[in-house]
């Protein structure tokens, strides 16, 4: 019986480029979207670009443009980047669009309703200068803790997270005038009065979540939770449905995170679907959320507790899908250091597959993990080439062999397919995709064995029939590896699909037809 499957990935700041970083957070989220797919499940895969906030302001000051030509320009940036990663989203949007600020405005106006939004009136970092609020990003201090000077959001030498009163001396970084505090009326979200739920949802869930998730979603519910301002002084954003906060827009943390439910809904009204099977808890979905360490919280906590205040039966969160950061030469992303190498000028020069297999296999799963080109041409060469590409060049491109033969399929290959699609199969969804690779990768290598142990090229002089049924099984296992890789290297296994003219996707064993023209087969990967 299939499931229903939400998978919803982390929305990118639309300030920059996205860099492998990006990309080694987010590809568990097309690893799980294409394995579903191929089990027959239904399957939503949503995301988007995050267009609003302080971080696209600032880009436009810098560039001299406005907001919408920055969060437009970058938003193009991403999807072309995504696409030639070849994820495969059902949909990847953007929150500036009319219909996400519609559907935001109305769950926001729903939760007000409910009673989890209030008004609030407390002390703010005021620009007489520029005449506004700031927010903590728009603020320099010299941290209380270490003293070293510091944008007031957190330090960024010790970690420490300001408080309104470290911004007392603060200095404006448009202007560069001393601020001073002043008040200012926002809304809140009661998020303390989801302590007690939070906390019994995250022990009935968290089975398969990473330690990062379990430790960081720990750490803020011990601490206990605070309630957060949901509304602050921008001309950028969504408004707020509220009467007296026309001058204010909602901070971006409330509505990107709706944007998984907005998402779904645009893509559902587009193709006819029930955007509820994938959110409601009568249909009971099954719902992953995928990103990185740094955006734990807003999905285990903070979307849940939204999700919970709109008292609409909403199923939370199943899945937190942590990944750790992935080091460029040993050392951490940074744009300071301008290590931070556009992922598109990447795939651009080394193609999808081999780094979606190399990210996946080497990337930063559970630990943080180091990328290196030396360690991706290693992988190119060693275990994609001379291992996957080798296999299915001999056996495709046999001298001599223009079509597949008639053969009878090894039995001990045979049980060998049908148990790595089992072991694949269980690691992805235990969230081990990495082990999910390797045993991948070793029914090639099995398959390599077999190959040599049965020596095709003396089987044609010797013994034909033998002949017919090594290089049948070893076409059987290629097709098979089509299926058990596409979550991995979409690109390559179309292509074997293809070759052997197999016309659907599973998850289970297939068989070739024989009599299949081999025509036109070239190397699955150039060695590097």
């Amino acid at each position: 019986m299939s499931k229903n499957i939400l998978i919803g990935g982390a929305w990118p700041y639309a300030n920059s480029d996205l860099h492998l970083g990006h990309i080694a957070g987010l590809i568990s989220g097309d690893v799980l979207a294409r394995f579903f797919r191929l089990k027959g499940d239904n399957v939503m895969f949503v995301s988007g670009t995050d267009c609003h906030g302080t971080p696209i302001t600032e880009r436009a000051k810098k560039e001299k443009k406005n907001p919408k030509e920055i969060a437009e320009y970058y938003h193009n940036r991403d999807k072309e980047t995504l696409e030639k990663f070849e994820f495969s989203y059902d949909l990847y949007t953007n929150t500036d669009t009319d219909f996400h600020k519609n559907e935001v405005m109305k769950m926001f106006k729903k939760i007000y309703d409910n009673g989890y939004i209030y008004e609030k009136i407390e002390a703010q970092a005021f620009c007489e200068e520029c005449g506004k609020f700031l927010s903590d990003r728009e603020l320099k201090i010299t941290c209380p803790k270490c003293g070293q000077e510091t944008k007031a959001e957190q330090c960024d030498n010790c970690g420490y997270v300001p408080v309104i009163e470290d911004m007392k001396d603060g200095i404006c970084l448009e202007c560069g005038e001393k601020v001073s505090l002043k008040d200012n009326k926002n809304l809140y979200l009661a998020l303390s009065k989801f302590q007690k739920d939070i906390e019994d949802y995250v022990e009935k869930n968290n089975s398969l979540w990473r330690a990062n998730a379990k430790n960081e979603t720990t750490k803020y519910l011990k601490q206990g939770l605070v309630d957060r301002a949901v509304t602050r002084d921008l001309d950028w954003g969504v408004d707020i449905p509220v009467e007296g906060y026309e001058n204010k827009k909602m901070y971006v943390w409330i509505e990107a995170v709706l944007g998984y439910i907005t998402a779904t809904m645009k893509k559902c009204e587009e193709t006819g679907k029930n955007w509820e099977e994938f959110w409601k808890e009568e249909y009971n979905p099954t719902i992953y959320m995928v990103h990185g360490k740094d955006n734990i919280v807003f999905h285990s906590i903070i979307f849940n507790a939204l999700l919970l205040a709109m008292k609409e039966n909403y199923h939370l969160v199943n899945t937190i899908v942590s990944s750790e950061y992935l080091n460029i030469n040993d050392e951490k992303i940074s744009k300071s250091k301008g290590n931070g190498i556009p992922a598109i000028e990447l795939v651009e020069q080394y193609g999808a597959d081999t780094l979606r297999f190399h990210l996946i296999n080497n990337g930063p799963e559970k630990k943080d993990s180091n990328f290196t080109i030396d360690a991706l041409i290693a992988t190119n060469n060693g275990e994609l080439s001379n291992k996957f590409g080798n296999l299915v060049n001999r056996t495709l491109k046999f001298k001599g062999l223009e079509e597949l033969p008639t053969g009878k399929l090894d039995e001990t290959m045979k049980a060998k397919i049908e148990e790595t699609y089992k072991l694949v199969g269980e690691n992805i969804e235990k969230l081990e995709f990495k082990e999910a690779s390797n045993i991948a990768m070793e029914l090639v290598e099995a398959a390599n064995k077999f190959y040599d142990e049965q020596k095709p090229w003396i089987q044609k002089k010797e013994n034909i029939e033998s002949f017919n049924n090594t290089i049948y099984t070893c076409a059987v296992i290629i097709a098979n590896l089509s299926n058990i890789f596409e979550p991995f290297m979409p690109g390559i296994c179309e292509k074997i699909r293809k070759y052997l003219q197999i016309e659907n996707k599973s998850w289970e064993l297939i068989q070739p037809k024989a009599g299949v023209k081999l025509e036109g087969i070239e190397p699955l990967f150039e060695r590097m």
